[in-house]
């Protein structure tokens, strides 16, 4: 669909969600009209326009300054009277834009003569209203109670997530993830599989920023998805304890082929936590640590190639793994004095696991048994997270500065032992990565309330510096190819700016922004390199945001979208050197990727009723340079080569719709529904190992999307349950196609101990369906995969809050 014709959708689109009256903090400074100087104690009383009742009143200060108490969305009025001079009454108009309103200077006239009523107004703005963001809390999802934060995202509308831990928010896997707000190393290595390290029961609430504004990262073409860590506030010592087990893997998908080790059954799942909080006057302790020591099958994946001149090969690839996982993460509020706070934090995590795999080779037409592979992987990941924030408030409400600094640590440590068993020789080869990545980020965020909403300016600037080292130690007759081994370092540079406006009047708000980032990425690789140069890139770009909004009455809005952002390849994916996890289909980066670069429009109507709220949206992504993976085969071989590459430009356009409602009182129906064309161009390239081997697609472009149904049961007693069946359509990649999946979720809590206990029990695909299929086509080959990796776990858990 041409994007004009996306915009005309756009005029036409009619969908709906819920809107809630916020409140606001207004304050300004009341001064004499020929002196222009500060009044005292000038009396302030707001009152509201329907009934003139008393909402609220205050004085100023020696300084002529006033603050109110908050006041919720609304039409009032504001009267200000002092001896002497004459009173004033305004109009004053509550928005849905800012937590604060600054009325500025308000001029009294001393007393001469009468004077006619001044009409004024004021206004605030709120994110939630805008139609940019939807807040999540993980303690309703009681499916995914016990799991890790990755699986409880699949829950959430939009996202889907693939074998590998990849997460996508409507079709695409270009998300930016933050924690607590911030870029960490936590997600940057492996990808955003890194989730995986974290407790769905140390995560408070999940966001998802569809239309960033340019106060964001320009990164992320799809979206946000922010994931905020609990934090307790209430006076004094408090806390929660908690153990989760679990058993995963009951029964059996596929049986697996003769000749390989056993997949792993009944795995066991552990998670015992501990969070505690301390707050007195002005200072705020936190800590939460949590262990997760769990097995899993990662992978059952039955793969055919079948090539033109009639070979077919069929493997089969088991990876068990056992895994203990550390979270610990503590800080520090302190607020001095009313105009500054400082926050202190620090996050450690430690993951080290084990991973034993097998991949049997034979031939499809006769069963022979071709090859055994087999390793034996040890990895460790340490990770460190720490941040320095202070905020300096001026004496105006909402009018502040925050800056700062953020340090980000992992290093990755793994080698892989291999035995490879043909027909006529036994070999053995051990490879090894080292990998630290250190992210350094200074930012500072400045806002300023306006009379009619608000200023935002900030600034990031980055260094990030990714050194790897793989070495090759290649045994009894190695298949290890010596020329791709060596030494690489990632560089990058970042330095950012942006400016947001954002103005409110009646029932009209209007939000634009600029964010201008330079950006220089260097990779350098070892010179010895057999195939790749070092390369890298650069950009000095723009990157626009605007949001518009119409607020038709209490109940419901309006808004469109526009902006541009930018996804820049990892580390991972300009990575020179191949994995040999299966050596006869290697996967290898590829230095020389640029950014890939996105411009999306929105339009989303919100509307609520007393028992619940129907929210949609229309949108439409171009992007040029698409950042994917591309397999080749190799000449005279039946081995493949997966590279990462820029396949030219690609569309998605769609429709997202979520509905919630209460059906009488004690069950409530969440549904949401993401439905798109995902359109790829033409295109041609060079996969350059193990020799240029040209690649080249047709347009092509399919409809789909996903389903998500969750159904949640309050019976008496605090008993909970609840159902979450998800389906996903089939789709299409660049090279391929990958079919659709589906399975059910379950889980039921109940509140023990006065309700300071909770008991819970559930499951995660709990018929056994989930499992990931799809289809790639090369130049002379097909490749047909079916994983059946472990998907079904049960878990029974207890909590304690103290």
């Amino acid at each position: 669909m041409k994007i004009k014709n996306t915009i005309s959708i756009i005029v036409f689109i009619f969908t709906s969600a819920s809107l809630q009256a916020q409140s606001v903090v207004v304050s300004g400074m009341v001064k004499d009209t020929k002196k222009r100087e500060p009044l005292p104690y000038v009396n302030i009383l707001v009152k509201n326009q329907n009934d003139s009742s008393f909402v609220v009143g205050t004085v100023t200060d020696e300084s002529g300054v006033f603050k109110l108490s908050p006041i919720k969305s609304g039409q009032y009025f504001i009267t200000y009277s002092y001896v002497g001079y004459k009173p004033k009454s305004e109009k004053l108009e509550i928005g849905r834009l800012s937590e604060y309103l600054d009325l500025s200077s308000i001029f009294l006239e001393e007393m001469a003569e009468e004077l006619s009523e001044v009409i004024v107004s004021g206004s605030r703005e709120e994110v939630e209203a805008a139609l940019d963001k939807k807040t999540f809390s993980l303690e309703e999802n009681i499916s995914q109670l016990g799991g890790s934060v990755l699986q409880a995202l699949q829950n959430l509308p939009g996202i889907t997530i693939d074998q590998n831990g990849t997460v996508f928010l409507r079709g695409s896997d270009k998300v930016a993830i933050l924690l607590d707000g911030k870029q960490t190393a936590i997600t940057g290595i492996g990808a955003q599989s890194g989730l995986e390290n974290f407790p769905a029961s140390s995560i408070e609430k999940i966001e998802i920023i569809n239309n960033p504004s340019s106060k964001y990262d320009a990164t992320g073409n799809a979206g946000i998805i922010n994931i905020i860590f609990k934090k307790e506030k209430e006076e004094g010592w408090n806390g929660k304890v908690g153990m989760i087990a679990g058993l995963g893997n009951l029964f059996e998908k596929r049986e697996s082929l003769p000749g390989l080790r056993d997949q792993y059954r009944f795995t066991p799942k552990l998670n015992p936590s501990l969070s505690l909080n301390y707050k007195k006057d002005k200072i705020n302790f936190f800590f939460q640590g949590d262990v997760l020591w769990h097995q899993q099958m990662m992978k059952s994946e039955f793969t055919d190639r079948v090539f033109e001149d009639g070979t077919a090969i069929r493997q089969q690839y088991i990876e068990n793994r056992t895994q203990p996982i550390y979270n610990f993460r503590t800080g520090l509020d302190w607020n001095p004095n009313e105009n500054n706070s400082f926050t202190f934090s620090g996050l450690f995590n430690y993951r080290a696991y084990t991973d034993l795999g097998d991949i049997l080779y034979q031939n499809a037409l006769t069963n022979q048994q071709q090859r055994l592979w087999q390793y034996f992987e040890n990895e460790v990941n340490q990770t460190l997270f720490a941040t320095i924030t202070h905020t300096y408030k001026f004496k105006q409400p909402g009018h502040q500065l925050t800056s700062s600094f953020n340090y980000s640590f992992r290093r990755k440590d793994e080698v892989f032992y291999f035995t490879n068993e043909e027909l006529d020789f036994i070999g053995t080869d051990t490879t090894a990565l080292i990998a630290d990545e250190n992210i350094f980020d200074l930012t500072m965020d400045y806002i300023k309330p306006l009379r009619a909403g608000r200023m935002e300016l900030g600034t990031k600037q980055r260094a990030r510096v990714f050194p790897n080292l793989i070495t090759f130690s290649p045994g009894n007759n190695s298949i290890l190819d010596p020329g791709l081994a060596g030494s690489a370092e990632y560089q990058e540079w970042l330095s950012a700016v942006y400016g947001n406006y954002i103005y409110e009047k009646n029932k009209w708000e209007l939000e634009t922004g600029l964010r201008v980032e330079y950006v220089k990425v260097d990779y350098l690789v070892d010179p010895n390199h057999a195939v790749f140069e070092s390369a890298g890139f650069d950009y000095f770009e723009p990157f626009p945001s605007l949001r518009a909004s119409y607020y038709i009455n209490d109940l419901s809005n309006f808004s469109i979208f526009y902006n541009r952002r930018v996804d820049r390849p990892e580390e991972k994916n300009l990575r020179a050197f191949p994995t040999y996890a299966d050596p006869e289909i290697l996967s290898i980066g590829n230095p020389t990727l640029i950014p890939q670069f996105t411009q999306s429009v929105e339009a989303g109507y919100k509307k609520s009723n007393d028992q619940g709220y129907f929210y949609g949206a229309i949108y439409h992504r171009a992007s040029t340079n698409l950042l994917t993976r591309i397999t080749t085969e190799v000449p005279n071989s039946t081995r493949l080569v997966t590279i990462d590459q820029n396949a030219g430009r690609g569309w998605n356009t769609g429709i997202e719709l979520v509905i919630s409602q209460k059906i009488g009182d004690i069950f409530t129906l969440n549904s949401n529904a993401n439905i798109y064309q995902n359109r790829i161009g033409a295109f041609s390239l060079n996969n350059a190992y193990p020799s240029d081997i040209n690649f080249s697609r047709s347009e092509e472009s399919n409809f789909t999307g996903n389903v998500k149904v969750n159904g949640l049961l309050k019976l008496p007693k605090s008993l909970d349950v609840q159902l979450t069946a998800i389906y996903l359509a089939p789709d299409i990649v660049p090279q391929g196609r990958i079919l659709s999946r589906y399975h059910l979720d379950g889980g039921v809590t109940k509140k023990i101990q006065e309700g300071n206990g909770e008991l819970f029990l559930n499951a995660t695909d709990i018929f056994n369906t989930l499992l990931i299929r799809y289809r790639l086509e090369g130049n002379d080959f097909t490749l047909n995969s079916n994983d059946y990796f472990e998907t079904q776990v049960f878990r029974l858990g207890y909590s304690y809050r103290f």
